[in-house]
C-alpha cells in the first residue's frame, strides 16, 4: 500500500482546457452484474484514459504546464483514480476485467437476481433425471456390494468436481472475469482450438441431445397416462406416438417463452418436486410390494469372460450416467450477482448441498430399493418405471400409476426448459452478435420454436438415436469426471506434488481412461445388439 499512496501523492499533470472530458462509461442497468465484470469498482473512462493511468497513458500536449521538477516515487504504472475506492489494492486484476455488451441481452445472463433457492431448484430439475430409474440395473451385473460401493464413489466424485466448477466460476484463467458458461471456461483455459475439440460436441450432446431424449420420454409418458386415465375399455380417440411427440413439443415450447433462466426458477421448482415424488413413489410401492417371487440376487454372468467384462463396464456406465447437469453448473451461477466481498461461489455451493443431498435421498433409495424388489428380473430398458407397471399393474391402484406417470410428464417440460435454455442462448448469442442489438420478442418466439420443432423432427426421424446412448454418453463424460480436474489445475496451479495436485491429477487421468473404457464397450454393444434402424418410425424403435 505505500507503493500506491507514494504514486497518489505526486501532483497530477493538469488536463489542457481546450481537450473537452470524456464522459464516463454509460450502459444499462442489468450491466452493473455483467458476468465479465463485478459490481464494483466501475472505470470513470475520462480519468482512465488521460490522467489516471493503465499501461499507456495518454501524454498531455507539449503547451500544457509542466509538473514542477521534483523528487517522485518511481512509477510502476499509474494507478487509475476510481468512482469507488475498492480496487485500489488490486490494479492487476482490475485491468483484466472486461465488460461484454451482449449478456445484458443473452437469457442466461440477462437476470442476475438469482439466490441460493433458485440454484437449488435448477440442480435438483437438472440433476435428477430419467437415467436414474435404470440404477438398479447396474446392480445385476456388479451385486450389492460393488454396486453400493461404485455408486456412493461416483457420487462423491461428481459432487468434488461441481465444486471445482463453483470456485472456478470466478477465478478462472483471467482475474476479474467471472465464466458463465462451460465452453467459455473451456475455451479460456484450454485455448480456443483445443477447447472446442474437446468440448463442444459433449456440451451439445448434453444439452441437444437430452433435449431429444426428453421429447420422445415425454411423449412416450403422456401417451401411457391417456391410456392409464382413459381404461382399457376407452372409446375415445387414441392419437399416435407421433402426435404425441408432438403435443409434448408444443407444450414444451410454449412454456420456454419465459424470458431467461431466473425466470424458469419456479418452473425448475415444479420439476424437483416432480422428480422427487416419482422416484419415492416407484421405490415405496416396490418396497411395499414386497419382492418378486424366486427372485435371485446374484449378479449375471456372461457366457464369455469377454462379456463379462463389458457388462461390469455397461453397469459403470450407467451409474457415471445417472449424475448429470455438470454443464448446466456455471450456467446456473451466472445468474447470481457476484462482487469481491460478496461472491457468487458462497450461495451457489449452498445451493448445490442442499440440492445434492435431496438427490443422494432419491438415488441411493432408488437403486437399493429397486434392486431388493425386482432382482435381476428388472426390465433393461426403461428400468424401475417398466419394472412397476410390467409387475404391479394390476396390484397397484390405476390412480397411483397415473399419477407417477403424470410426475413424469410434469418433470420432463420442466427439464427442458433448463437443457435449452443453453442452446437456446448460443444461439441468440450469434444473432446478437450480427445484428448489435437485442433480439426483439418476436425473434425469440421464432428463435426458440424454431429450436424446440427442430428437436421434435430428430426424434421422430432418427427414434433409434437411443440406440447410441451409451457410446455418445461415454464421449460426454470428461465433462462430468475429468475436465474440471484438469481446469483447476491449469487455472489454479497448486504447489506441484501437493495433496490438491495428486487428486486432481488422479481424477483427471482416471476419468479419462474411464472415458476411453465406456467408449471401446459403446461401440462393443452397438455392434453385438445391431441398430435396428427405422427413420420416422418412433413406435416401432420404441417397441
Amino acid at each position: 500500500m505505500g507503493d500506491v499512496e507514494g504514486i497518489s501523492s505526486a501532483p497530477i499533470t493538469p488536463r489542457p482546457a481546450s481537450i473537452a472530458p470524456t464522459p464516463p462509461v454509460s450502459c444499462p442497468p442489468s450491466q452493473y452484474h455483467s458476468p465479465s465484470l463485478s459490481r464494483s469498482p466501475l472505470l470513470s473512462v475520462g480519468d482512465h484514459l488521460s490522467g489516471g493511468g493503465g499501461d499507456h497513458p495518454t501524454p498531455a500536449p507539449p503547451s500544457a504546464n509542466k509538473t514542477p521538477n521534483r523528487i517522485r516515487t518511481p512509477n510502476r504504472g499509474l494507478t487509475p483514480r476510481f468512482l469507488t475506492p475498492l480496487g485500489s489494492p488490486i490494479r492487476k486484476a482490475l485491468r483484466m476485467t472486461k465488460l461484454d455488451p451482449h449478456d445484458a441481452w443473452l437469457p442466461i445472463t440477462e437476470s442476475r437476481n438469482g439466490n441460493a433457492y433458485y440454484a437449488a431448484f435448477h440442480c435438483l430439475c437438472s440433476g435428477i433425471g430419467f437415467q436414474a430409474l435404470v440404477l438398479p440395473v447396474a446392480f445385476t451385473f456388479l451385486g450389492w456390494a460393488w454396486g453400493t460401493i461404485c455408486l456412493t464413489l461416483a457420487f462423491i466424485w461428481q459432487l468434488y468436481t461441481l465444486y471445482l466448477l463453483v470456485q472456478l466460476h470466478e477465478a478462472g484463467p483471467e482475474p476479474g472475469v467471472r465464466y458463465s458458461r462451460y465452453m467459455q471456461l473451456t475455451t479460456a483455459t484450454f485455448g480456443n482450438k483445443l477447447g472446442n475439440l474437446l468440448a463442444l460436441f459433449p456440451i451439445l450432446y448434453l444439452s441437444g441431445g437430452t433435449v431429444v431424449a426428453l421429447i420422445s420420454l415425454g411423449g412416450s409418458t403422456a401417451k401411457m397416462f391417456f391410456e392409464i386415465v382413459c381404461g382399457a375399455n376407452c372409446t375415445a380417440h387414441h392419437l399416435t406416438t407421433v402426435e404425441w411427440y408432438l403435443v409434448f413439443t408444443s407444450a414444451a415450447v410454449l412454456v420456454s417463452q419465459l424470458p431467461n433462466l431466473n425466470s424458469i426458477a419456479g418452473v425448475s421448482l415444479l420439476g424437483a418436486i416432480t422428480a422427487i415424488g416419482y422416484c419415492t413413489l416407484i421405490w415405496v410401492v416396490s418396497v411395499a410390494e414386497g419382492t418378486l417371487p424366486n427372485v435371485s440376487y446374484n449378479p449375471i454372468r456372461a457366457k464369455t469372460q469377454i462379456e463379462r467384462v463389458f457388462d461390469v463396464l455397461n453397469a459403470l456406465g450407467i451409474i457415471a450416467f445417472a449424475f448429470r447437469g455438470h454443464n448446466l453448473i456455471l450456467e446456473i451461477q451466472a445468474t447470481m450477482p457476484s462482487s469481491e466481498k460478496h461472491p457468487s461461489r458462497v450461495p451457489m455451493w449452498k445451493g448445490v448441498k442442499a440440492a445434492y443431498a435431496i438427490i443422494a435421498v432419491c438415488l441411493f433409495p432408488l437403486a437399493i430399493g429397486g434392486y431388493w424388489a425386482y432382482g435381476s428380473k428388472i426390465p433393461e430398458n426403461g428400468g424401475m418405471f417398466s419394472a412397476l407397471y410390467s409387475f404391479h399393474s394390476q396390484d397397484v391402484p390405476r390412480s397411483l400409476l397415473g399419477l407417477i406417470a403424470l410426475f413424469v410428464l410434469i418433470n420432463a417440460v420442466s427439464s427442458f426448459q433448463i437443457y435449452a435454455m443453453q442452446m437456446i442462448d448460443d444461439m441468440e448469442y450469434k444473432v446478437v452478435t450480427r445484428i448489435k442489438r437485442p433480439i426483439p420478442w418476436w425473434g425469440r418466439v421464432l428463435l426458440r420454436a424454431n429450436f424446440g420443432y427442430g428437436c421434435f423432427f430428430v426424434a421422430v426421424a432418427i427414434p433409434f438415436l437411443g440406440s447410441f446412448a451409451g457410446l455418445i454418453g461415454a464421449i460426454a463424460l470428461p465433462v462430468t469426471l475429468a475436465y474440471p480436474s484438469f481446469m483447476w489445475l491449469k487455472c489454479r496451479k497448486p504447489k506441484v506434488y501437493s495433496p490438491m495436485w495428486w487428486l486432481n491429477w488422479v481424477l483427471g487421468v482416471l476419468g479419462m481412461c474411464l472415458t476411453g473404457i465406456l467408449i471401446v464397450a459403446g461401440v462393443y454393444v452397438v455392434i453385438d445388439t445391431g441398430i435396428k434402424v427405422s427413420f420416422f418410425k418412433p413406435g416401432a424403435a420404441g417397441s
